[in-house]
């Protein structure tokens, strides 16, 4: 995969220490059942294996095949579906105030500090249907699949890529262990398909860095909203 953006540097995962992480799933689609919960629970096992700590809010949001179509064309100028898109925040942060008007704190509060703010690491959008397609010749399952997803999603947002061999090394040795200490074993082995070229889910980007004005990927009209998320399938 060719990046699409800029690299986030890696490092930026602690938030305000007086907060806690924070994980936010939303189900945007019906052609698969997702379990919400479950994909919650892994990602913040995953930020936690990963030392994501603090006042940290993280979005994983699961969308149809023209929403995440959508996004792939408008963010990244790829036609056609995708399994994974990573946004990545890169560590900026929300002035004092409400959004979207951005006015003061109010008279009897302070202006808010960077570090008090919390780290939003940004979103992750997937699509159950291309990871089911996906499944029988990578990770196996459709359940193992989406957990892969999640994993490789997280990644990217904390800095990870697989543009360069030595990243792309880096990057499955940290989903191997990742997908093992918060998940369990796959039914297949996603790795090798991807290695030998043959895997149709190979293509899975990060998409650029979005600062605080830009579109929310759950917008498919991309009006303005609050940011979150980044991307890509199997390294």
């Amino acid at each position: 995969m060719t990046p699409a953006g800029p690299r986030r540097p890696l490092g930026r995962r602690q938030g305000p220490d007086d907060g806690e992480v924070s994980v936010f799933v939303a189900d945007e689609q019906s052609a698969r059942p997702v379990d919400v919960d479950r994909w919650q629970a892994l990602a913040g096992r995953v930020l936690a294996a990963e030392g994501v700590a603090g006042e940290v809010e993280l979005s994983v949001v699961f969308v149809d095949e023209d929403h995440i179509a959508h996004l792939n064309e408008t963010f990244l100028g790829h036609p056609g579906p995708t399994d994974v898109l990573s946004f990545p925040l890169d560590g900026d942060v929300l002035d004092g105030g409400r959004h979207p008007d951005g006015g003061t704190p109010g008279p009897d509060r302070q202006p808010s500090e960077p570090d008090d703010l919390p780290l939003l690491l940004g979103d992750v959008v997937i699509c159950p249907t291309v990871a089911a397609a996906n499944a029988p010749d990578h990770a196996g399952t459709v359940d193992d699949e989406l957990a892969l997803l999640i994993v490789h999603g997280i990644l990217h947002l904390v800095g990870m890529d697989h543009a360069e061999p030595a990243e792309r090394d880096a990057m499955q040795a940290a989903e191997r262990r990742l997908l093992a200490d918060c998940w369990g074993p796959l039914a297949a082995d996603p790795w090798a398909a991807v290695n030998a070229g043959t895997s149709a889910a190979a293509g899975g980007e990060r998409a650029p860095v979005r600062g605080a004005g830009a579109p929310h990927p759950s917008d498919p009209a991309s009006g303005p909203r609050r940011p979150r998320p980044d991307g890509g399938p199997p390294s």
